[in-house]
């Protein structure tokens, strides 16, 4: 399935001339890998932050330390902040962030595990930030489908997906 979106993401974006930018926390890099993995993905894919720490968020992608302190590394702000830090800092038009508690530890009941936070930044156009929960499942698949979700995401951003309750 995530090639196959992956390919479709590729294509859509270069039908549009965009290029991509990724901001990765709980992902690790798991959505350029997908991007990445096809042949002539250099063409959209302009780079990649894996920002796993606090400080790797401030450092790379301008993350505000203030937004941090208050609404914690998984939210709404710190997402959005984190894609307009990758269309900053690089050279690209498009930019998802993914950020969330995989497990099995770190999370509250404010933050449960499995609760991942997406944000979609275009050169133009209004940051928005979504959330998913994906409860129950282990470390592995809250990882590959926060992955799968981030690729939804950017597909329906480029006009060729719904924008539903799994897109934003």
């Amino acid at each position: 399935m995530s090639v196959l979106l992956a390919t479709a993401v590729l294509e859509a974006a270069k039908e549009k001339g965009v290029t991509i930018a990724l901001a990765e926390s709980c992902t690790g890099g798991l959505v350029a890998a997908e991007l990445t993995a096809i042949p002539g993905s250099s063409t959209v894919v302009e780079r990649g932050f894996v920002t796993y720490s606090n400080t790797a968020k401030q450092e790379m992608l301008g993350v505000a330390a203030a937004s941090l302190d208050a609404h914690g590394a998984v939210s709404a702000e710190v997402a959005r902040e984190m894609a307009e830090g990758a269309l900053a800092h690089s050279r690209a038009n498009l930019a998802i962030a993914v950020t969330g508690i995989a497990g099995p530890d770190g999370g509250t009941a404010d933050k449960p595990v499995g609760l991942v936070w997406f944000a979609i930044a275009m050169t133009g156009h209004a940051t928005h930030a979504k959330h998913r929960t994906f409860k129950g499942f282990s470390r592995v698949i809250v990882r590959k489908a926060a992955t799968e979700t981030a690729l939804r995401l950017l597909l329906a951003s480029l006009g060729k997906g719904h924008l539903d309750d799994s897109a934003m």
